[in-house]
This record gives structure tokens, sequence and C-alpha cells, in this order.
């Protein structure tokens, strides 16, 4: 279960937080569901932001136009000063959120915690949060961003992979991946018609909030080539986080109450 969840919210951070709480004798079980649910995890998201304006028959002009209106009423504007740099590479910053995550991740509460990946990642928002302590700069530059994510995805994905594979036959079971879909399908239909009907969200941060709720980067880039702009982002940077850690922490709930 908690396997087939990561993979159909294609939560890296989720499937790490699994195998922790798993231990060692089932992370396989783990990645191997993961695995299965993964593929339509990604295919299912990308699919609904672009069917559900064809569906709709939606006006994407307008749509544009309340977009632009609601994202005009919750900008800010950035701080012009200049700030001290930890190092020229800023690996600092990474150094100082591990050793924050992992003491923060150790903390237990009748046997339950954030784990290390809960804890890296807590910090790791608050630390993008803020983008700052005082003047000294605590966030990266965007280019060692992008090198240390895809690094450290490539290392943790090969890593779950080989282990899983090995295991792949023992665990699979073809209605896993019936689960998986299920699972990536129902939560974007009542996220949407919540987000329609209760919420009264326009077209466009809606479906901007579900690609963050789903954890769906790929689903993004679609949704900005059929939405024409990337304004759509900001409704992704906003679920996002908090869909990260509810994975996280659910993950590690699954395993631990069932």
């Amino acid at each position: 279960m908690a396997g087939l969840l990561s993979g159909a919210l294609t939560s890296t951070p989720g499937l790490s937080a699994a195998k922790e709480a798993a231990g060692h004798e089932l992370e396989d079980a783990v990645a191997v569901s993961s695995g299965i649910a993964y593929i339509f995890g990604v295919i299912g998201v990308v699919l609904f932001v672009q069917l559900i304006p064809k569906m709709l028959k939606a006006d994407m002009n307008k749509e544009r136009e309340l977009l632009k209106a609601a994202s005009k009423s919750n900008k800010k504007s950035g701080s012009s000063d200049k700030l001290i740099e930890m190092d020229s590479f800023g690996f600092m910053p990474f150094a100082v959120a591990a050793v924050l995550g992992i003491i923060i991740g150790s903390f237990k509460f009748k046997n339950f915690s954030l784990s290390t990946t809960g804890g890296c990642l807590l910090v790791c928002l608050i630390f993008g949060h803020f983008g700052r302590i005082g003047r000294i700069n605590i966030m990266p530059k965007d280019s060692t961003l992008k090198v240390l994510r895809e690094l450290g995805l490539m290392l943790f994905l090969i890593g779950s992979g080989v282990k899983g594979g090995a295991k792949f036959v023992e665990y699979f079971k073809p209605v896993y991946f019936v689960y998986g879909m299920i699972m990536t399908i129902v939560p974007m239909i009542i996220g949407f018609l919540f987000a329609k009907y209760v919420l009264k969200l326009n077209l466009l941060n809606n479906l901007g909030s579900i690609t963050g709720g789903m954890t769906s980067t790929p689903a993004l880039g679609t949704l900005i080539t059929t939405a024409g702009t990337e304004d759509v982002a900001s409704a992704y940077a906003a679920t996002y986080p908090v869909a990260l850690i509810s994975v996280v922490l659910t993950e590690q709930l699954i395993i631990m109450l069932l």
C-alpha cells in the first residue's frame, strides 16, 4: 500500500520514507509496488491536465486573464539587499540543511518520527521559503540545485531499482497496476471538483494546484504548454510542499498503523 501510494503520486521522498519505515526486509516490496504504480502516476496526471480543458471546452484566452488577475493580488516584491554567500559553489546550505534535518528527524513521539527524509525535507522547505538568515544567503545557485537534485535522484532510483528488480517476480501482481490507477485518478477528480465548486478556483489555478498536489513536475510542464503561460507554476509551488510533507507522513502512518 505504501509503495503504491508513492508510485501513484510519483513521490521520491514518499518512497524513501516508506522504505525507511518498512525496514530492510520489506523495502524491496515497497520498491516493486512503487515502480508498478509510477508508470500511470506520470501518464495519468499528464493526460488529466490536457483532457479537462478540452472536456470543458475552456477558452484559454479568458482563463489566462483570470489567472493573471489572481496572480497580481498575490505577488510579492523581492528584496534587493546584497547577501553574504556561504560558499561560491553553494554546498554549505546543503550541509547545514542535512545536519538540521537529521537532528529533527531523529526525534520520536510514540514510535513516530519525521525520519531523515521528512526532517531534511522540512528544513529545506523552511530554507527555501525564507531564503536568508539576516544577510546570509541560504539558497544555493539554480545551477547547483539542478545538478545535485538530478544526481541525487538518479543515485536513489538506481539503488531502489536494482534492489527492487531482484525481487520483482516475487512481489509483482497485475492487480497492483489497477490499484495504482485508482490511487492516481480518484484524488485528482475529487480535488478538481472541490476546488471548482467549493473553493471557486479558476481552471488554470485549479489544474496547477492538482499538479502540485500530485507532486508531478512533468504534468506542470504539460500544463504550461496547454495553458500557454508559466503563471500556472505559482499554484503548483503553493501546493507542492504541503503534498510532499503529507505523503512522507502518510507513508509512515500506513506502515506503522496497518
